[in-house]
């Protein structure tokens, strides 16, 4: 879908990496062997973004990094079509709303990295209907061409999840208000 909008993958592929969760960084050479293109294509529009305000950069040592800018006005709205393109609203609208008693959904893995995957990490917390879920990540799978793996977590033992393990931070796609 965001490929017809957006000509450019190497684009397309920024957008995934820094709008997907807000808490990724990332600099030239890191992303030129992550997406296996030229550093000139990066480049280019790595200070694209950063000139339209949607990244922020700041220096570590002798490397320029980069990071997606929360506060620009269009950066919920961008982060929301990420989501979009990558199938995770239908996740939200068809699974969560009807597993009985969730308390926090969240994505971990290549996708909380901004890295396009056919597998999907995702983290349920709560009083999960298991045979329930298993039903509807068959459906979602079909419907977002994506495989799902799950963990479900009861609330007292998400106090005790150990998150450092984690080469990224969970990106939290849902919580009970």
């Amino acid at each position: 879908m965001i490929e017809t909008l957006i000509s450019s993958k190497t684009r397309v592929k920024l957008l995934l990496k820094f709008f997907l969760n807000s808490s990724n960084t990332s600099y030239l050479r890191g992303l030129e062997s992550e997406f296996g293109e030229s550093s000139n294509a990066i480049r280019l529009e790595l200070n694209r973004f950063e000139k339209a305000g949607m990244l922020r950069s700041f220096s570590r040592g002798n490397k320029k990094i980069f990071k997606a800018n929360t506060d620009h006005p269009l950066y919920n709205e961008v982060h929301n079509l990420v989501l979009k393109h990558l199938g995770f609203d239908r996740i939200i609208e068809d699974i969560v709303k009807r597993l009985g008693n969730v308390e926090k959904v969240f994505v971990t893995g290549d996708f909380a990295r901004g890295r396009n995957s056919q597998i999907i990490d995702l983290v349920f917390v709560g009083d999960i209907k298991k045979d329930y879920l298993i039903k509807l990540i068959e459906k979602v799978e079909d419907y977002i061409s994506r495989k799902i793996r799950y963990v479900i977590y009861e609330s007292g033992e998400y106090e005790n999840i150990a998150w450092g393990h984690l080469d990224s931070d969970p990106l939290l796609l849902w919580e009970k208000i």
